[in-house]
Parts: structure tokens; sequence; C-alpha cells
């Protein structure tokens, strides 16, 4: 095996891992330049691609060449853009524009771990025209993997305009954070650069505009407006679907700016491709930039936004109650905000501690509210994908571990949140007798807490079963 067809098997690997927007991003123009004692160079277009691979794609890259070669023991990243020969091309319907040459510009805060202290900075006035909110930074964004590259994206914009990633599209679900990033860029531009002309906007605001021009005679002036703008953002653009005219419009603002090299910042709550009654040629000019993805955050994250949340609203709430608001609340972080704002609010106006049980006691109806109902087949789903185990493992007699302690989660689930007696849970796994789930309940019940790992666990399976 040669090194074009190493390098092609190992992204073969680490495409299923990663999502196809970072793959295309990170990996595109990479390849191996030379394969000699075990130690593999790798040739990458930029410091920024450079950069991410080493620090954050290292165990992905090692892992795979690996299964491929055991006697490989290390990687290292070089620059070689004349060198690098993309081997990746064979995607269809992605891509990404390469990161800038000096893309050094965000390396410091973007490779560093996540951040979960909130700023204290003092904002820059922002023009009202605009539409921006200065409470939106990114100094008070807490970073963490589920949006780091999305970040690093919105930073990068607003340090080129028009030059690192255009058009930057985000998409994401409700409540994930894209407005607050989106708005970030306008509001950094604003305090670098406060002669730009900049245009915050969501989709449904910018649709009103365009009927009341067309309305008034004013749709030369309207569209003369936009494109003076030097940076351009439309939040939540799936809601011109449908709307030919308005489409129409702003396809032809889209073109006059991106042919100006004027930077276009777009958000939605699904990717391009995902748009239903999309025109064709607005869905090609959306995926010519950057896409990239917000996810939701996991447990440490969400308590981050607490903690920073509290820190900012110079309130003290202890880390139990912080724990148990970001355990309940997960679909996403208005969500988490609000719980957080009740508990503050009822503690304040009532003037009681704001501790554990009174924390449960204030949200108590919001997140029974917030659950789904469970059946019993749904924790077999979750316990089976989770563990990746069948129903028949679950059932059938064995006492291997990794049988047996997926087996010994679901009694204790089945025992804890349906309340099922133990005799049922016992006929449901196989016929075993009731003593046999009871151990399984005390045994995980005496564990949960002390370890970590179980802990998570747990934890997770309790988030896909009543918030996916």
């Amino acid at each position: 095996m040669n090194n074009e067809e190493l390098w092609k098997a190992v992204l073969g690997q680490i495409e299923l891992s990663i999502s196809k927007a970072n793959f295309v991003t990170w990996f595109k123009n990479t390849s191996i330049l030379e394969n000699q004692n075990g130690l593999i160079t790798i040739g990458v277009p930029n410091g920024f691609a450079k950069e991410w691979l080493e620090n954050k794609y290292n165990i992905y890259i090692l892992k795979a060449l690996k299964s491929l070669d055991p006697n490989i023991q290390e990687i290292r990243c070089i620059i070689a853009p004349e060198k690098s020969v993309s081997t990746i091309d064979s995607i269809k319907n992605v891509d990404a524009i390469k990161p800038p040459e000096n893309g050094g510009f965000v390396r410091k805060k973007l490779i560093e771990k996540p951040s979960f202290t909130s700023s204290t900075a003092t904002s820059t006035p922002i023009p009202h025209e605009t539409n921006l909110n200065s409470r939106y930074t990114f100094e008070n964004f807490i970073v963490a993997e589920n949006n780091e590259l999305a970040r690093a994206a919105c930073y990068a914009v607003s340090q080129n305009l028009g030059l690192a990633y255009n058009p930057l599209f985000i998409y994401g679900g409700v409540g994930l954070g894209k407005t607050h990033l989106l708005q970030s860029i306008g509001n950094e531009v604003v305090k670098n650069a406060p002669e730009k002309r900049i245009k915050y906007i969501n989709s449904e605001r910018f649709t009103t505009e365009l009927v009341d021009s067309i309305k008034n005679q004013k749709i030369d002036k309207f569209k003369e407006y936009y494109q003076q703008m030097d940076l351009l953002i439309i939040d939540d653009v799936q809601f011109l679907s449908g709307r030919e005219k308005t489409q129409n419009e702003f396809f032809h603002i889209f073109n006059s700016l991106y042919q100006l090299d004027k930077q276009i910042v777009i958000s939605s709550d699904r990717p391009p491709k995902a748009i239903p009654t999309l025109e064709d040629r607005l869905r090609s000019r959306f995926e010519g930039g950057m896409i990239t993805d917000i996810s939701r955050p996991n447990l440490e994250t969400r308590i981050a936004i607490l903690e920073s949340k509290v820190s900012e609203k110079g309130f003290s709430l202890d880390p139990a109650s912080l724990k148990y608001i970001a355990e309940n609340i997960s679909q996403n972080i208005r969500e988490l905000e609000g719980a957080l704002n009740r508990v503050i609010a009822f503690c304040e106006f009532h003037k009681i501690p704001a501790n554990l049980e009174n924390t449960q006691k204030i949200l108590d109806q919001l997140i029974e509210n917030n659950k789904k109902s469970i059946q019993i087949d749904d924790i077999f789903n979750v316990i089976t994908t989770f563990y990746d185990v069948t129903k028949e493992d679950l059932i059938k007699k064995g006492r291997k571990k990794e049988i047996s302690h997926p087996r010994q989660v679901m009694m204790y689930i089945l025992r804890n949140e349906l309340q099922t007696p133990f005799s049922t849970i016992g006929e449901l796994l196989g016929g075993r007798d009731h003593t046999t789930a009871l151990h399984a309940f005390e045994k995980i019940e005496k564990n949960k807490d002390t370890h970590s790992r179980l802990k998570e666990e747990l934890a997770t399976l309790r988030e896909r079963l009543y918030y996916n």
C-alpha cells in the first residue's frame, strides 16, 4: 500500500467518525508526504489546518493509521500547500472554502480547551440601524465540542470580511446559540472597524420589508440599501422557503454582495439541502462557502453555561442545583437560561435560599412538562443502541460483562423510571427471578454516585429517554 492509498483508507475511516462539514473543512488538500520508521508526515495547506489536525484530530488519525499498519507510532503535520493533493474531491455536493493562509489569527482563541468563564469586558456602543444586540459577543460565548468549529469560522469571518469563508452558513436546532454567534460577528466588526456597514436581520423581517417596499413602489431603494452592506447577516433563512419573490430579490442582493467580496452570513435550523422549496440557485450559493453546524450541548457544557449566566447576574447558586438544572433541561440553551431565571426570580421574590431542595420544587412542574412519556420498548431501544447490544442479548442467559452490565442498567432504569415491579422486570429479561432484578437495582444504586463512568452513563441514558 503506497502513501496515497494509505491516506485514502485513513480518510475513509475518519469520515465515518466526524461530521461531513468538519471532515471536508479540515481534511481537504491533505496527504501523506512521508512514511518512515513509524513516523507519518502529513502535508496540510496552512497553519490553521495544522493546528486542528495536531490538536483536535490527532487521535482519530493515529487510530486509523494503526489499524492499517501497526508499525506506525507517531504523526506530524507540516505546511506544504504546493505538495498536498486532495484525496477527498470525490465527496459530492459539499464544499468548504480553504481557511486563509494566515489562519493563525484565530489560533489562540480556538485551539485552547473550552472556556467556561464569562466576560466582564465593556461593550462597544452599537449603531441602532444594525439591529445588533451588544450582549452577544465572542467573549461570553461558551466554547465546547458541539460548537467549536462554528465559533472558529465566525471569528475568522469577523477578522477578514469577505475573505475567510464567504458565504458562511451555520445550522442547528432552536436555542443552541446560532443568533449569539451571528451577532458576535457583527459586534466584533463594530468594535474593530466601526466604519463598516452592517445589517443583522431575520428572514421574516427581511420579507416584510420587501413586501412594504413593493407596496410603496420603493423596491429599487430597498435593493440599493442592502447592496451597500459590508456585512449582511440573515438569521433563520429557512423561512424564505416557498416565497418566490423574496427568494428572487435575495438572490440578486446575494450576487451583488458576493461579487464585491462583501461578507454574507446565514443561519438556518437545517442544512441547505434540507430546506424545502428553496430555489436551486440559492441552495447552490449557500453551499458554495463554508457550512458548519451547532449541535446540542453536553452536560458539562450546560453546567458551564449556567455558571456563566449566574456570574453575569451576580447570583449565587450551589453546584448541586446547577447540575440538577443542566441534567433536566437539555434541549436548548434558551430553555436552560429560562429555567435558571425562574429559580433566581422565585428565590429573590420569596426570600428563600437558592439550594437544591428549593430548585427542585421550583422547577418540578416545568421539568415534568418537558419530559416525554416513556414506555418499556423505549428503554430497550435506548439501552441496546447505547451499549451496542441486541434485545436478544439482554434476554438470553449469559454473564459476560459486556452483556450483564447493560442488563443491570436496564433493570435499574425500569425500576427507577417506571416503578416496574421486580418480578415483572425479571420476566421481561429472560424469565429471571425477582431477586436478580433487586440485586441489579441495588448494585447500580450503590455505585451510581461513586463511579464516575456509571454516573455519566445514567445521565446520558436518561437524557436520551426523555429528551431525544
